[in-house]
């Protein structure tokens, strides 16, 4: 019996010096939060103050059970009452570490959540450590990897980090940006999470609900704007309270409600256990707090009641990914997808003649399938009698593709600066086409360029401009007469393109009306 024990403490002992070891070949790496002084007093102690007076007026209560929140991510004099509600229900709870999910705002990312490479990230309050043998276990997943620039900066996780330093004392943070998600990513992420979980983790979902008003552009009611955001954003709550996170995606689709971090609310819910119940604490708008209703952001805060158990999954796959690679998987865009956005582009400028309104698909009655909310860029062109009257796009994969095609077919039609608006009767006898794009990757020469397989993005001197895959075969082009044209697009002369620029290119799914 005494041999045991001395066999337990001397391997235990070994695994000490082991960690500890382990623990010192460590290089502190610490991310300092930029937000002090803007989004919150630069005061230490005024802020303590602030965030524990905004806890006392919530009228609040302690909740053990709670295990989930949903808190708003904008300046304190907007939302930190709202996100104090949240606060005050863990108050005093110790938890193993915090996750907190937030949208990307600054960084594309397409399918991809951003993991933190520190130890630790600084605020006014202190430096919280990072979690990061829970960061490792998750980088064991594609979806989850380092991304440049995604962290520093990010005020929708940055910003909860002095709320939850404030309420709950010392804890290890997982702070984790989420880039563009389609559904099977919402899934794959909430699915991977669940099965690193365990008892005694808080996870945070970071958003803002509606963004309404020109700056927004989203204005779809011109009167009794504080009502009926309020039946908006609750229509979108009901979704949550459901633990439906399809449900709530396909709200915000049908809507067109501009809820900035809908992803990391849909992977809580893809989440949360069968019996767990969510409530609503506390809803606002900056509209009322400000009294102006022309451009307004509206915020909730939310508790999730729920015991979080790991769920596993089967050990990540060692084979190598696209993405791990850095290659961009093909896109896949089903026929009907594609006569569907199609349509939804025709329609968008359609009824845009009528109203003089953005269209939702909804209101065109046209629904949206998960191939068409596919991360991708995109191009809208239109052609008249076989010339071009219109394209405009984005490059970068920012946001599910059918959006950017509503946006992108007004653009073309009414946008195009080498062009007047389109009429009415123009429309009638153009037809439509939409390229899908991937992301872009750079290239070491321009002598790597593919005519027809790549579209070309070509960068010198502060100056830029893209060529579609399809231009180049439309025209008869070798490769030294398109880099010539896309030189001069840019601004440039000629020949610039043979020395000191830099290239990146892309591949499209290029479809259209005319057959």
């Amino acid at each position: 019996m005494h041999g045991r024990r001395g066999r337990v403490r001397a391997d235990g002992h070994r695994r000490a010096v082991e960690e500890t070891t382990n623990m010192k070949a460590v290089e502190k790496k610490c991310l300092n939060s930029s937000l002090a002084g803007s989004w919150y007093t630069a005061d230490p102690a005024e802020l303590r103050r602030e965030l524990a007076a905004a806890r006392d007026a919530s009228g609040e209560a302690r909740d053990d059970a709670v295990f989930a929140l949903i808190l708003p991510h904008a300046g304190y004099r907007y939302s930190g009452a709202v996100a104090a509600h949240g606060a005050r229900v863990v108050e005093g709870r110790r938890f193993s570490r915090v996750i907190v999910l937030g949208p990307s705002h600054r960084v594309p990312m397409r399918n991809a959540v951003a993991v933190p490479e520190a130890t630790h990230y600084g605020t006014i309050l202190g430096e919280i450590p990072i979690d990061t043998a829970f960061v490792r276990r998750l980088r064991r997943y594609p979806l989850f990897r380092p991304v440049a620039g995604a962290l520093p900066g990010e005020h929708s996780v940055e910003i909860e980090f002095p709320v939850l330093q404030s309420a709950l004392g010392a804890f290890s943070l997982v702070p984790l940006v989420v880039g563009q998600m389609d559904d099977p990513a919402i899934r794959e992420t909430a699915a991977c999470l669940r099965a690193e979980m365990d008892s005694n983790t808080l996870v945070v979902a970071s958003t803002d609900f509606t963004h309404f008003g020109p700056r927004f552009d989203f204005a779809p009611f011109a009167t009794d704007v504080e009502a009926s955001l309020r039946k908006l954003d609750l229509g979108a709550f009901e979704f949550v309270k459901a633990r439906d996170p399809d449900g709530f995606r396909r709200y915000i689709e049908r809507t067109g409600a501009t809820i900035c971090g809908r992803d990391p609310v849909a992977i809580l819910l893809a989440m949360l256990p069968d019996d767990a119940e969510v409530r609503l604490l506390k809803y606002d708008t900056s509209g009322r707090i400000t009294g102006d209703w022309e451009n307004t952001v509206s915020y909730v805060s939310a508790a999730v009641r729920c015991r979080w158990t790991p769920k596993p999954l089967a050990r990540p796959a060692e084979k190598e990914t696209a993405a791990q690679k850095g290659k961009e998987p093909v896109m896949e865009i089903p026929d009907a997808d594609r006569k569907a956005l199609l349509a939804l582009a025709r329609g968008t400028i359609q009824n845009h003649f009528s109203t003089r309104k953005k269209a939702a698909p909804g209101d065109l009655g046209i629904p949206v399938t998960s191939g068409m909310r596919q991360i991708a860029g995109a191009f809208v062109t239109l052609h008249k009698h076989g010339d071009l009257r219109g394209c405009i796009g984005e490059i970068f994969p920012t946001r599910p593709l059918h959006e950017a095609v509503i946006d992108h077919a007004l653009n073309a039609a009414f946008k195009d600066p080498r062009f007047g608006p389109l009429t009415e009767l123009e429309l009638s006898v153009c037809d439509l086409e939409i390229s899908a794009l991937s992301t872009p990757r750079e290239i070491g020469s321009w002598k790597e360029i593919v005519l027809g397989k790549h579209g070309i993005v070509l960068h010198k001197d502060g100056r830029s401009a893209v060529f579609l895959p399809q231009v180049a075969p439309e025209q008869g082009w070798d490769v030294a007469t398109t880099l010539t044209h896309l030189a001069t697009k840019a601004g440039l002369s000629p020949d610039d393109w043979r020395e000191g620029a830099k290239f990146q290119v892309f591949e499209a799914v290029v479809f259209g009306e005319k057959k």
